[in-house]
C-alpha cells in the first residue's frame, strides 16, 4: 500500500470555476454520497446480522460459533440464488461488495487489540511458559504448515486436477494523505481532552476509545507504506500494535494513571463500557460472515479442488488441535495455557470462540498466539515452502489459507 499522491490528482479532482461549475460539483458529490450510504447500510446489515445471531445462540446456549453458522446460511442462500437465478446472486453480491471491501481494507486492525494487550495477557505468565509456548508456536506452524502442504500435494496427484486461473478479486483502495491527516487531528484532538477531562465521554474507557482507535488506525496506515524490506523486520501489525501502545504509555505517564490501566481500558471486554479495541474486535464476527462471498466468488475454483480443500483442513486442523495438546503435555506447559493455544492456526473469531468452551482458558493470549501465528506464516511461507518443494501452487495455497487464514491478508500488506 502506498499513499496517494494528491497534489498530481489535484486538477481532475477540483473542478473549473464555470456557469456549469455548481453542476459538476453536484454530479460528483451526489454519487459520492450515495456510495458512504451504500456502505453504510450494506456493513450495517451484515453487522446487525452477526450480533442478533450472536444473540440468538446466546439464548439458546448453543456453543457453535454463530457467525461461522452466518457465513453458512450466506453461502448457502448465494449458491441456491445462483442456480435458480444467477443475476439475483450477483446482485446480491454487488449490493455488499462495499462492506467486503471495507472489512478487507481494515482486516488487520480486527485482530491487533490481541497484540497491544499482550503486556497484559503475559504478565502472569512465567518465563518458562513463555518459552514453551513460543517453542509450541514455531515448532507447531512449521508442523502444520508441513502436514497441510504434503497432504494437499498427495490429494492433487491423487485427483490430477487440472489448475484454472481464479478468478479476479476487487481490491481495496489504498490510503491517502488527507485520511492520515484526518485521523491525526482525531488522535491529537481526544489526546488532549482525555488528558484534560478524563471522564468527558462517561467512562475513562468511553474518553480514551477515540484517541486510542486512532493511534491504532495511524500506525497501520504508517506501517502499510514503509519499504518491503522494512515490513519484513517492522511488520504494519507490529507497527499497528506499537502506535496504540506508545499512545497508552504516553497517556498513561501524562495523566499518572500508569499504563497498565489505559490498556485495561483499551480492550474492557465489557459491552456497556467499551474501548477502542473492543470495537475492533466487535468486527470479528462479520468478518467470517464477509468471507461467504468470497467464496461464491471463487465457488468455481472451489468446486473443482474441494477434494484437495477439505482433506487438507480436515487432516491439518486434526494434527494442529491434537499435536498441540500432546506437545504441551509432554513439555509441562501448564494445562490452562495448552487450551489456550490450542486453536493457533485458526483465525481469531473462530479461535475465540473454541477456547470459550473451556473453563480457565486466556482468550487474550489465544488472540496473541493467533495473530502471532499469522506474522511468523507471513514472513516465512514461502521461503519455508521451497525448502520442503512444495512448488505446486495450488498445495502452497491451500497449504497456507486452509491453516493459517490471516497470512492470505497480512502478506499482501
Amino acid at each position: 500500500m502506498h499513499m496517494d499522491d494528491d497534489g498530481a490528482k489535484s486538477q481532475s479532482l477540483i473542478p473549473p470555476r464555470s456557469a456549469g461549475a455548481e453542476g459538476v460539483r453536484t454530479a460528483v458529490g451526489f454519487p459520492h454520497v450515495v456510495g458512504i450510504l451504500h456502505l453504510v447500510v450494506s456493513l450495517g446489515i451484515i453487522l446487525a446480522a452477526d450480533k442478533l445471531l450472536e444473540q440468538a445462540f446466546a439464548a439458546a446456549a448453543i456453543k457453535f460459533p454463530s457467525a461461522l453458522f452466518g457465513m453458512f446460511c450466506v453461502f448457502s442462500v448465494l449458491m441456491f440464488l445462483d442456480y435458480v437465478a444467477s443475476s439475483a446472486a450477483m446482485g446480491l453480491t454487488g449490493f455488499f461488495e462495499p462492506a467486503t471491501l471495507f472489512i478487507q481494507r481494515w482486516l488487520p486492525l480486527f485482530y491487533v487489540p490481541a497484540l497491544v494487550v499482550l503486556p497484559l495477557a503475559v504478565r502472569d505468565i512465567p518465563a518458562a511458559s513463555g518459552l514453551k509456548i513460543c517453542f509450541i508456536l514455531v515448532g507447531g506452524w512449521l508442523a502444520s504448515l508441513s502436514v497441510a502442504g504434503y497432504t494437499a500435494i498427495t490429494v492433487r496427484r491423487v485427483m490430477k486436477t487440472e489448475m484454472i486461473p481464479a478468478e479476479p478479486m476487487t481490491k481495496p483502495s489504498p490510503f491517502t494523505s488527507v485520511e492520515l491527516w484526518v485521523w491525526t487531528a482525531i488522535f491529537i484532538s481526544t489526546f488532549i481532552l482525555a488528558f484534560i477531562w478524563p471522564t468527558a465521554l462517561g467512562t475513562s474507557a468511553r474518553t480514551c476509545l477515540p484517541f486510542l482507535l486512532a493511534a491504532t488506525v495511524l500506525g497501520y496506515m504508517v506501517g502499510s507504506w514503509l519499504p518491503s524490506n522494512v515490513k519484513k523486520v517492522f511488520h504494519p501489525i507490529i507497527c499497528c500494535a506499537f502506535a496504540a501502545d506508545l499512545a497508552a504509555l504516553a497517556y498513561g505517564y501524562f495523566s499518572r494513571s500508569g499504563m497498565d490501566a489505559v490498556l485495561a481500558d483499551y480492550l474492557t471486554k465489557v459491552s456497556s463500557n467499551p474501548g477502542a479495541g473492543d470495537l475492533l474486535m466487535g468486527f470479528l464476527g462479520s468478518v467470517i460472515i464477509s468471507f461467504a462471498f468470497s467464496m461464491f466468488k471463487q465457488r468455481k475454483l472451489v468446486k473443482r479442488h474441494a477434494a484437495e480443500i477439505f482433506s487438507t483442513v480436515i487432516i491439518s486442523t486434526i494434527f494442529s488441535l491434537y499435536s498441540t495438546a500432546i506437545v504441551g503435555r509432554i513439555i509441562g506447559l501448564e494445562p490452562t495455557l495448552t487450551i489456550s493455544i490450542l486453536p493457533r492456526c485458526i483465525t481469531v473469531a473462530l479461535a475465540l470462540s473454541i477456547v470459550s468452551l473451556f473453563e480457565g482458558a486466556n482468550s487474550s493470549l489465544t488472540a496473541a498466539v493467533v495473530v502471532l501465528t499469522g506474522l511468523v506464516g507471513a514472513n516465512f511461507v514461502q521461503a519455508v515452502m521451497d525448502k520442503l518443494r512444495l512448488h505446486d501452487p495450488i498445495a502452497r495455497g491451500i497449504a497456507t489459507a486452509s491453516r493459517f487464514p490471516l497470512h492470505h491478508r497480512i502478506s499482501e500488506i
